[in-house]
């Protein structure tokens, strides 16, 4: 199926009830047993390890969950710059993303708790090729940066609540 089909067909359903686009996404975590710091995360039918880096007390078996942060708001920019190329009929080669972001280590210890615990700062590169006009990739830029859902997560405060069970 092409994003054009599933974006006729996302619409098709909207117009008949909205909340057939309603969506709930959900991962469980569990710390591998033996060890301080590898997490085993399960989504829908899919599996991957987060680890730390030995600096920060890990075996460096994977990536770290602010890295799988980064990754998850450049893979979506990717994803969302396709989705978009292709509703507004723009033509688009290649996309490529670089995601870095900056990280004052005093906030997750607690050594000073003026520092907050996460980014203070992200850099999102986008690289587009294709025939268009630059104008077109300009257009389509604010398009991505207006409906991308995790880069909306780093850009605005999301309601979010924790339950000791």
């Amino acid at each position: 199926m092409s994003l054009t089909d599933v974006i006729e067909a996302t619409r098709a359903a909207a117009s008949v009830d909205p909340k057939n686009v309603a969506v709930q996404f959900s991962v469980s975590h569990e710390l591998v047993a033996g060890t301080a710091t590898v997490v085993e995360v399960q989504a829908r039918d899919h599996q991957f390890t987060v680890d730390e880096p030995g600096a920060l007390g890990g075996t460096d078996k994977a990536a770290n969950p602010v890295e799988y942060a980064l990754a998850s708001l450049g893979s979506c920019q990717v994803i969302t710059y396709q989705f978009w190329a292709a509703k507004l009929g723009i033509p688009l080669d290649a996309v490529k993303v670089t995601v870095s972001g900056d990280l004052d280590l005093h906030g997750f210890f607690g050594f000073d708790e003026a520092v907050r615990p996460g980014f203070t700062g992200v850099q999102v590169r986008v690289e587009l090729s294709g025939p268009a006009d630059p104008a077109k990739y300009e257009e389509l830029k604010q398009q991505v940066d207006e409906h991308c859902p995790v880069l909306d997560l780093f850009r605005n405060p999301t309601p979010t609540s924790t339950t000791l069970a």
